[in-house]
């Protein structure tokens, strides 16, 4: 994943990238969510690789997978 995928401040305000490109993550995401194909944004995007395309997914899942700990407040008595 962090062979295909960049996150710089200088290059769409930081957001995550496909490396080489200004083509950001959340971007292909979304069209994969949206019913696009991967044929067809291969098609789309000529820079683009398969890989490019998994790594996106692969961003995106690792985002989804952070773990959040939840701290209990107590009152003291």
């Amino acid at each position: 994943m962090n062979e295909r995928i960049s996150i710089d401040p200088n290059i769409c305000h930081g957001q995550a990238c496909i490396k080489g490109t200004r083509i950001p993550v959340h971007q292909i995401v979304r069209m994969l969510a949206n019913g696009d194909n991967i044929e067809a944004l291969l098609e789309d995007y000529p820079s683009l690789k398969i890989e490019d395309i998994y790594a996106c997914l692969d961003y995106a899942a690792s985002l989804a997978e952070e773990q959040i700990t939840l701290i209990e407040i107590t009152e003291d008595a």
